[in-house]
């Protein structure tokens, strides 16, 4: 199983380790891509135009401290990429608190997809960053499609033969989106929140809440060494954790499925 996950825009400080080694980092066949926006974001933020940088990251005047973090990638120090991500869905999915087996499932199954490392594993070493997946930097345009030749290259054999959990929220969706075969075996998710009014069921799409219940649908999958080879499987093992699901498969050869998890308390 391979779990597609956003970043989060706030990240833990970096850490005290040794300094960035792209070398060193999963799917070495973004390296070149990778160099590239870090060049570009390492110019931007030390060159001297803060109110340039700060217009292009689409930082607001409180977050004006994240260009001189930028500034300091290729020398600041390092820790696992499990630990810089934090936010909703981080902390639902709780990592420090996994026993051994689970930490070696999520670090193989868990790809955390980044504006500035296009996707990256749990426990590669990064510095802490600002820089979304929907920026536009001077040099290379919108990193999206920056990011969309070398994930087309290196997504496929990283998807293997197996299950895509793709959990991704849009602005990540454009870096790679399934295709062929990977399509029909990928499970997109939406969080709905079921309430009765009037005696009528109404749904309706949560943003805080949906982070959080992704982040609990991994733990759980994770912590109870769950191991689906496809979606319909995917379905059953999360029904037999408690969940609510309503799957629709693919109307077409090549898409993906779609899975509803309903939720009635937040």
């Amino acid at each position: 199983m391979l779990v597609l996950l956003p970043p989060s825009e706030g990240k833990a400080p970096s850490g005290s380790g040794a300094a960035l080694k792209l070398e060193g980092l999963s799917l070495p066949e973004l390296g070149a891509a990778r160099s590239a926006v870090l060049d570009e974001l390492v110019a931007l933020c030390t060159g001297g135009d803060e109110d340039k940088a700060a217009q292009v990251l689409g930082l607001s005047a409180g977050l004006r401290g994240e260009i001189a973090k930028n500034a300091e990638l290729r020398t600041a120090g390092t820790r696992p990429a499990g630990q810089i991500y934090t936010g909703v869905l981080y902390d639902a999915l709780d990592l420090a608190t996994f026993d051994a087996a689970a930490r070696r499932r999520a670090a193989r199954s868990l790809l955390v997809f980044s504006g500035l490392w296009g996707a990256v594993r749990i426990g590669d070493r990064i510095p802490s960053y600002r820089c979304s997946m929907g920026v536009k930097l001077p040099g290379l345009g919108a990193l999206g499609a920056h990011w969309r030749g070398p994930m087309s290259e290196a997504l496929p054999a990283a998807a293997g033969q197996g299950l895509v959990l793709d959990l991704r929220s849009a602005a990540y969706a454009t870096a790679w989106k399934p295709a062929g075969e990977i399509a029909e075996r990928t499970a997109t998710v939406r969080v709905l929140q079921s309430k009765v009014v009037a005696g009528v069921e109404k749904r309706t799409v949560v943003s805080h809440f949906n982070k959080a219940t992704k982040g609990r649908m991994v733990r759980d999958l994770l912590t109870a060494g769950s191991a689906p080879r496809g979606p319909r499987e995917l379905v059953e093992a999360l029904r037999e954790l408690g969940y609510t699901v309503e799957a629709t498969p693919p109307a077409r050869r090549g898409a993906t499925w779609a899975l509803d998890v309903i939720v009635t308390e937040l």
